[in-house]
């Protein structure tokens, strides 16, 4: 599927997730997918869990209940407007699999309409307002790319795009770019010097996941407070940002922190072969020597 010369014409949703019911939040998706595909996007993608309020500030059973199956409601949703507007849409689901089982699980509907493949979150926090543990159980698929009628797409999401090993075994794997689903924020309590260098860290690290891997990379976050459902925390500011970065880590397009909207770029894939052929780290790693990799520490 790899076409030397050819570009992707890609965008990425930056929208708020906090009204009350998946078909709100989906309608709202699908406004911005129409708008991209209007723009000449043909791959679009959107935020981490983008059919509702980021219910991961407690532990509350009740929000199993948000889950669906894939196929689903809102896979047929996208399904369908993956095949009305010609496009590829990216999207993230709580997903029932089993009574008892739920993941964080990116979809990925190719063009036809038909579901290429799904990634299912391998890298699970725990956290003070983000108590994803009680949840979503880790994904079992493997860090796989999906294969669709645009390219070979790695998609990792959220806080996956802290983890090198996760970008490293995508761009292995044949992943010609590299995309992060994300809802992450600020805790409003903190003060403004911490809040950079949060985000700092953040851009940093995933334009380095670009640098050291030769790939694009998209990260698309969400925007705007959410309430705290159990009331110990003043919620989380969600801090936008989303960005596109080339092979090299530059920056194509950035999002403000509060800005909702469609952002569009042009991903040129020739470019990550001539950056490549100058910056050769796939040519000289020394697979030889990293077997302790797989251990936890080196005690």
């Amino acid at each position: 599927m790899y076409k030397t010369h050819s570009t992707i014409r890609a965008a990425f949703v930056q929208q708020a997730c906090n009204l009350n019911g998946s078909h709100q939040n989906l309608a709202v998706s699908e406004q911005a997918i129409r708008e991209a595909a209007g723009q000449g996007a043909e791959l679009v993608i959107l935020p981490e869990l983008h059919t509702g309020p980021y219910f991961c500030q407690v532990e509350d059973t009740q929000y199993f209940d948000w889950a669906e199956p894939i196929p689903g409601p809102a896979t047929e949703t996208l399904a369908r407007l993956a095949c009305e507007l010609g496009i590829v849409i990216v999207g993230s689901l709580f997903e029932r699999r089993a009574p008892g089982l739920y993941h964080n699980t990116a979809v990925v509907l190719d063009k036809d309409g038909t579901l290429a493949g799904i990634y299912r979150k391998m890298h699970i926090p725990d956290d003070p307002g983000y108590y994803e543990k009680f949840y979503f159980t880790p994904g079992d698929i493997g860090f796989e790319p999906v294969e669709t009628s645009l390219g070979t797409l790695g998609v990792l999401v959220c806080w996956d795009q802290w983890y090198p090993e996760a970008a490293r075994l995508m761009a292995l794997a044949g992943a010609e770019l590299l995309i992060y689903p994300t809802a992450i924020g600020w805790d409003p309590a903190s003060d403004e010097a911490e809040k950079m260098r949060q985000l700092d860290a953040w851009v940093t690290i995933q334009r380095g996941h670009a640098i050291a891997n030769g790939l694009p990379v998209i990260a698309c976050n969400r925007i705007g407070h959410e309430v705290d459902p159990g009331g110990q925390s003043e919620g989380i500011l969600f801090w936008g940002n989303s960005f596109a970065a080339g092979s090299q880590g530059e920056f194509l397009v950035r999002a403000e922190a509060t800005k909702a909207g469609v952002f569009r770029v042009d991903i040129d894939r020739k470019r990550t072969e001539d950056v490549r052929r100058i910056w050769p780290f796939l040519r000289d790693r020394r697979i030889d020597e990293y077997g302790n990799i797989r251990r936890r520490y080196l005690d």
